[in-house]
């Protein structure tokens, strides 16, 4: 079965869990389980959410995902170079991935987008994989739309969605 990561590059602070709090509607933080995400007032798929990321929690991410082969992972992942051990994990498992660069962070000095110094761009670039770059100054709903309307296209098209 194919599989999704949805990640979230950024620095600290820059709006990653701002992200994932705002497209679960509540605060939400790294489980064990599995998570319901609604797409809608009815429809859901399962994720598994990694808040907190596997950087700076000096922490290997094969460690934090306690489900087994999760279908669809919401990550975030911290802007260090020592990121590219996190990516290479999802493209390992075979996952497509979807990437926020969230640059410049919310609370960044800078009001523009900084050069990419340690090449993870350019990195993610030749993977073949969506990334983009975002704005974590403005506000987050327009780019949180923008990701769950990319998980329920992808999901839809799977025949992944739930009902309640």
């Amino acid at each position: 079965m194919e599989k999704l990561l949805i990640s979230v590059i950024g620095k600290r602070n820059s709006g990653k869990s701002s992200t994932w709090n705002s497209l679960f509607g509540r605060t939400v933080k790294t489980g064990t389980k599995l998570k319901k995400l609604y797409l809608n007032e009815t429809e859901y798929v399962n994720v598994f959410l990694v808040s907190g990321s596997p950087e700076e929690r000096e922490t290997y991410v094969g460690q934090l995902i306690t489900v087994n082969n999760p279908t669809i992972v919401l990550c975030s992942m911290q802007y260090r170079k020592d990121v590219c051990q996190t990516i290479d994990y999802f493209i390992d498992k075979n996952y497509h991935i979807y990437t926020h660069w969230l640059n410049p962070g919310s609370k960044d000095q800078n009001e523009k987008p900084e050069l990419d110094t340690l090449g993870i761009f350019n990195y993610l670039i030749g993977l073949e994989l969506t990334v983009g770059i975002r704005n974590g100054k403005v506000d987050l709903n327009n780019r949180v739309q923008e990701i769950r309307e990319y998980i329920y296209g992808w999901s839809k098209y799977r025949n992944l969605i739930l009902r309640d």
